[in-house]
């Protein structure tokens, strides 16, 4: 044999032996296939994707997926089924999903009597002096109100009645107002509160709502919650973990692969890190610690931000509370509320402290967060970021910082996004449950001009981080989804969508859903997009949501969640 053919039979056996050792390293643990996939990155759709324990190996043609495959390659065929990236909840409350499933779940009520019917039916399975507790009741979302109103809201007597021997405190939907029966304001001492003429009681930061006598009428906005939140009884840790793994299952039941968890604090935080040790942290938490707690924003500020090199469990960011809700005629607002003219809302932490975190969160490298509805809210925290950024202009760069909900802007301050790099995370299904009665809170001019901007947002170029403010909606992200492209109620209404110049396309709602979430939280090169290299977390409906009629994307559901490359949940099964 020649010297020649010698040396081109020893490249080839070379080329054999590399192929196969390649080969082998790159064989794929799933390889799924069989309809729509829908990437979010520059592909947009292909045929199949393969991938390697936890992360994302090719994403192409099937033809070429199928080179990786071997014996041991698990095939999911979807079977004309449609596979998106995982979805990302960008605002949300992980444990009061949990809790929600564990208390009296008000979200579906129509009437005061609905409420009241739900407590009287607890109280028979009650201790007495037992605390029953809830959330989800939403005064303009009833089909009728009750004849006694005091500033729209129902008074406590036909709670207090069916629960004499039980203190019921009930939440809003919002989180932002609560509701007590008689009980729970005699152990609170505030039963025999009597102002004679004050229609209200203000705390700072919040109002007790009293009758025309000076009595308190049952409902207490904002920060004058804790008056009789104070006195409910801790929460037990058995009881944490039992909605922690409640909140993880409803998660991955609705597709939900990543969680944003706006405001946890210390004991949450040791819960996180158990769970995590003991391998239940079956979704991705990016947590923003809670602004109530200084002396906890101090500690993290010392040490620094934690990102997990596991990506299950990362705190890089504060939340601030900084005004209340629209619907509980917290939100602070630069001219006075329509159905309310003396009223403008609350401001529900001091703005200097807003400037302080924002300085501090530059210096240490943390995201702030600020929860902000109402359009002055919005511009004070605004206001407050400029000052930090201008201020520290070497710590400035892709600072991310976020305002939570940017529900109601002044027309002067949607450019200031863009301008100053904040990402407005706002929740599209909010629009459809508030929008029809808005309006009152509002006036036509004020909704058409500033309230949920999206696609104005999107055009002076910032992205916009999706989710549902679970519990305050359920964490369905369909609903959202929907909310998103049409602008109508869940119910379909009006035809047409409310102010359909804002709609997002389907594509923009679904990057909001996964990429441009993952963006708000320092995460979009490790998620939000089936990109190879990526983590393989995806979602699997049994529609196609991008094609689908619009009147029929409300009917899709999801029908598998893979969570690090493993199927977690399975409609079928």
């Amino acid at each position: 044999m020649s010297t020649k053919k010698s040396f081109q039979l020893f490249i080839l056996l070379l080329l054999i032996v590399w192929s196969c050792t390649n080969d082998k390293s790159e064989q794929a643990t799933l390889l799924i296939y069989g309809g729509p996939i829908y990437t979010v990155d520059s592909l947009r759709t292909v045929e199949a994707v393969a991938t390697k324990g936890d992360k994302i190996l090719f994403a192409g043609s099937l033809k070429d997926a199928e080179t990786f495959k071997s014996e041991n390659t698990q095939l999911i065929d979807l079977k004309g089924k449609t596979m998106t990236p995982g979805l990302i909840e960008g605002h949300g409350h992980f444990m009061g999903l949990g809790y929600n499933e564990l208390n009296l779940d008000l979200m579906n009520t129509t009437s005061y009597q609905a409420i009241v019917d739900a407590v009287a039916e607890r109280v028979k399975t009650a201790k007495p002096g037992e605390w029953i507790t809830g959330r989800g009741w939403h005064q303009s979302k009833w089909d009728s109100m009750p004849a006694e109103t005091i500033h729209g809201f129902q008074t406590h007597h036909l709670l207090s009645a069916v629960s004499p021997d039980n203190p019921v405190y009930l939440r809003h939907a919002s989180g932002h107002a609560g509701f007590a029966n008689e009980k729970a304001m005699e152990i609170a001492g505030l039963i025999d509160l009597s102002i004679d003429g004050v229609k209200e009681y203000k705390v700072e930061g919040g109002e007790v709502l009293v009758d025309a006598s000076g009595k308190p009428t049952g409902v207490f906005n904002e920060r004058a919650q804790t008056l009789i939140t104070q006195h409910i009884p801790e929460r037990t840790e058995a009881s944490d973990i039992q909605a922690f793994d409640l909140a993880v299952e409803a998660c991955l039941k609705n597709g939900v692969t990543s969680f944003h968890d706006a405001g946890i604090p210390r004991e949450t935080i040791t819960l996180y890190n158990k769970m995590k040790a003991n391998g239940k942290m079956k979704t991705r938490i990016y947590a923003m610690l809670t602004g109530w707690d200084k002396e906890l924003l101090n500690e993290w500020f010392d040490k620094g931000i934690m990102v997990d090199d596991q990506h299950l469990f990362t705190i890089r960011s504060v939340k601030l509370n900084c005004d209340g809700a629209l619907g509980s005629r917290g939100a602070w607002l630069l001219e006075p509320y329509t159905d309310r003219p003396d009223h403008f809302g609350h401001e529900t932490l001091p703005m200097e402290f807003v400037k302080e975190t924002a300085l501090n969160g530059l210096k240490h490298g943390f995201q702030v967060c600020s929860h902000a509805i109402g359009d002055r809210a919005n511009r004070e925290i605004l206001d407050r970021y400029e000052f930090a950024l201008t201020e520290l202009p070497e710590s400035a760069n892709n600072h991310r910082f976020r305002i939570e909900h940017a529900q109601h802007l002044h027309p002067d301050d949607i450019p200031r996004f863009a301008e100053l790099n904040v990402i407005p995370a706002m929740q599209a299904v909010h629009m459809s449950s508030d929008r029809p009665w808005a309006i009152d809170r509002l006036g036509e001019k004020r909704i058409k001009e500033g309230a949920y901007m999206w696609q104005t947002l999107l055009q002076s170029g910032v992205p916009i981080v999706n989710g549902t403010d679970v519990p305050v909606e359920p964490v369905n992200p369909i609903a959202s989804f929907y909310a998103s492209v049409s602008r109508k109620t869940l119910k379909g209404t009006p035809e047409g969508g409310y102010e359909p110049d804002q709609k997002m396309t389907r594509d923009q709602a679904l990057k909001s859903y996964t990429l441009d979430a993952a963006f708000g939280a320092f995460e979009e090169d490790i998620k939000g997009s089936i990109t190879p290299g990526k983590l393989a977390d995806f979602t699997v409906y049994d529609q196609d949501i991008m094609t689908v009629e619009e009147n029929k994307i409300l009917d899709t559901k999801v029908i598998m969640t893979i969570f690090n490359g493993e199927i977690l949940y399975d409609s079928n099964k």
